[in-house]
């Protein structure tokens, strides 16, 4: 700091007002500009390949969709898209030798076409470095392109928990455990089966998960909050990993990259996270680079994240909201709700022991869940799935199964009783009649526990 003081002293002992405001001015003390440190070879490498991979797959993935989210829309990532799509399918082609098609739906992040993908960006992300090196070999450092850098990864980061906390909190995610599930053996079910049923029966807990995705994402959205934001989420995003790799979810991918982009937030902390955690030294104030020179635009700078955060935050709570009325916990229910058991099945007019009819008449219970669903759960617990037009004025369901465009069976109902229920019809050739009876939801205890102070201990 080099403060200059030129004094010319002439009349008086006491200078004149001028002189002194002259004085005054010259003495001021007049701050150097910063001086950006030069970074290390290898971490300016490091930082372009992160920089190129991250980037590029989080574009590619549902993370851009999460990020770039309007309500009604179904974007998950430009992976799908072209360039990058036809790039995929020539590489799995020639290099990995793919001759089935390869499937991208929206069930599994994880199938061939998302492994091949996540090969070649890895792969243009090193090639990207490379060449980056060599062209830009001089610079000194990143530091203003690694804040804007900070800045895209806190918005990515920040969305996906949005996208995946809101949809928890309004319990989209793992909905309440349909009709199907309850009399589904546990050792039938998948490993995914299993936890979405788990967490799907615990409102409560799924809440609680969502909360805390929420508030990492909104702390991220503010410069002051964004470290403890990130912790936050780095913690979900682990829990999350977690889960994904032990029951087998189709999301691993995106989780681990979660983890990765938080860590990546923490990144300029980590000194001031080692000496407070573990070096027990003042972690002493963070130091960063203003993305602009002017105060006027970092405060626009800061404001922006704001009305994005509150953006997304109304859609994607508009979004799950409206999903939840339409086919989630909340929407409409099969006139004939109810699990439906077999008292006795007539087949063209015989009626006799259930296990010994015809495989697909082995009733054991008919399932009337979602409006435009039927199921029968045949004795061996396996099920039939049926697209079921219930007409409540005739009295009539006409099936359909998904798998076939030709097949077809119509079914009449009559109800003697709320708890009883009579099909009568032809399927397959077949003429059936069912007399069924109503499941009381007391016999299951899954949907009769609730949270108790004192328990007792052999229940």
């Amino acid at each position: 700091m080099i403060v200059t003081v030129i004094m010319k002293r002439k009349g008086p002992d006491r200078p004149p007002a001028a002189v002194a405001a002259h004085i005054e001015d010259s003495a001021r003390v007049v701050p150097l500009a910063p001086v950006e440190p030069v970074w290390p070879g290898g971490l300016r490498v490091a930082f372009r390949f992160v920089f190129l991979y991250v980037s590029l797959f989080c574009l590619a993935t549902q993370i851009a969709g999460s990020l770039f989210m309007t309500p009604g829309s179904s974007f998950r990532g430009f992976g799908l898209l072209w360039p990058m799509r036809p790039i995929t399918t020539w590489i799995a082609t020639h290099v990995f030798g793919a001759t089935e098609p390869l499937v991208y739906g929206r069930f599994s992040g994880e199938t061939l076409f998302y492994w091949v993908q996540m090969f070649w960006i890895f792969l243009a992300a090193v090639a990207g470095t490379v060449i980056w090196s060599v062209v830009d070999r001089r610079r000194e450092n990143y530091a203003r392109l690694q804040q804007w850098f900070h800045l895209a990864i806190r918005l990515a980061l920040a969305a996906s928990m949005f996208e995946y906390g809101m949809a928890k909190v309004i319990s989209t995610q793992f909905p309440q455990p349909p009709l199907n599930t309850l009399v589904t053996p546990l050792g039938n079910m998948t490993l995914s089966g299993l936890l979405w049923a788990a967490i799907g029966a615990s409102p409560a807990y799924e809440a609680f998960t969502g909360v805390a995705e929420l508030l990492g994402g909104i702390l991220l959205l503010m410069p002051r909050t964004a470290m403890l934001g990130a912790l936050i989420c780095l913690a979900d995003a682990v829990q999350v990993f977690a889960l994904n790799m032990t029951f087998d979810i189709g999301v691993k991918q995106i989780s681990f990259h979660l983890i990765l982009m938080s860590l990546l937030v923490l990144a300029p902390d980590a000194r001031r996270l080692l000496n407070f955690f573990v070096l027990n030294r003042p972690a002493g104030p963070s130091s960063r680079t203003e993305l602009f020179r002017s105060n006027m635009a970092n405060r626009v700078a800061l404001a922006i994240p704001l009305v994005i955060g509150v953006y997304l935050l109304g859609t994607y709570a508009y979004v799950n909201w409206t999903f939840r009325q339409m086919e989630g916990d909340a929407s409409p229910r099969s006139p004939l709700y109810g699990i439906w058991n077999v008292d006795q099945l007539s087949v063209d007019g015989e009626v006799g022991p259930v296990g010994l009819n015809d495989y697909d008449r082995r009733w054991r219970r008919v399932i009337f869940d979602a409006p435009n669903a039927m199921a029968v759960q045949r004795t061996d617990d396996s099920f039939a799935r049926y697209v079921a037009s219930v007409n409540v004025y005739q009295n009539s369901i006409a099936l359909t199964k998904g798998g076939s465009k030709t097949w077809r069976a119509s079914l009449t109902f009559r109800r003697p009783s709320p708890e009883r229920l009579v099909l009568e019809g032809e399927m397959d050739g077949y003429k059936i009649l069912a007399q069924l009876q109503l499941a009381e939801f007391d016999t299951f205890r899954l949907l009769n526990s609730s949270f108790r102070w004192i328990r007792p201990e052999d229940q």
